[in-house]
């Protein structure tokens, strides 16, 4: 009876995993450059050298849907919609190694640094989180170049500061962890891609299919409904088993 219920609540735990997955998902539906996670359950088998008769599963993110999503022009200078599979190269929020992002509406903030609407600062050739002359304008080259003018001086020439750091991922290694940021196990950095190109003044918006996330959540919905009646079959069948011994 217990193997029973401890593969149904191990079912009702991937579940409730697979429905907060799918939630994190459809939030996104509308995030620039959000990339749909991949949400995978595995059997994980008890091994103690009986019956292998006790599967427990195990559910997590295994990755990221990379495919491209539609691009709209927004006309503000700073957003920027990549070509390709390239990826943008940010300062992960710890400040202890490089995640990747195709989102791409660039701001300067008060600081000086470059960074995304999240926050994110943007790395350049250096590795280094770019930061923007005080009081200078900038725009964007298609390759990622940075160019800075000083509005005290309109005839100079603009002057290229840095350039984004464009990766690319084809080849190496990259996961998409809980925390939602695109990485490589291990601490690892992907190659610079000097042929990528960006497109000035657009948006990529999320690959998130709404209509598709949404019957995913009423199915994990189901799943989890049906694990929790086999539990509660359990419980009749003990109750059942209890009370023909009581009859002896």
């Amino acid at each position: 009876m217990d193997r029973l219920i401890y593969t149904a609540m191990t079912a009702m735990n991937a579940a409730m995993d697979r429905q907060r997955v799918t939630a994190n998902n459809l939030a996104n539906a509308s995030t620039p450059g959000f990339r749909q996670e991949i949400f995978a359950v595995t059997p994980a088998t008890l091994k103690d050298g009986s019956l292998e008769a006790r599967a427990q599963a195990r559910g997590n993110v295994r990755g990221a849907d990379m495919k491209a999503a539609r691009v709209v022009p927004t006309g503000n200078p700073l957003d920027v919609a990549l070509e390709g599979n390239a990826l943008i190269a940010f300062q992960s929020p710890d400040r202890q190694g490089e995640i990747y992002s195709r989102r791409g509406d660039l701001r300067v903030a008060a600081s000086g640094v470059l960074e995304n609407g999240e926050g994110l600062a943007v790395l350049g050739e250096g590795g280094t989180p770019i930061t923007v002359p005080p009081g200078f304008s900038i725009s964007l080259a298609a390759d990622g170049t940075i160019l800075a003018s000083d509005p005290a001086a309109p005839n100079a020439a603009a002057e290229a500061i840095d350039r984004i750091r464009l990766v690319n991922p084809e080849g190496s290694p990259l996961a998409k962890g809980i925390d939602s940021f695109l990485k490589v196990p291990g601490g690892g950095v992907l190659p610079p891609d000097p042929t990528a190109r960006l497109k000035p003044g657009a948006l990529e918006m999320s690959n998130v299919e709404t209509a598709d996330t949404l019957v995913q959540m009423i199915e994990a919905q189901r799943a989890f409904e049906q694990r929790a009646k086999i539990i509660a079959t359990a419980g009749t069948l003990d109750e059942a088993s209890a009370g023909l011994m009581a009859l002896r």
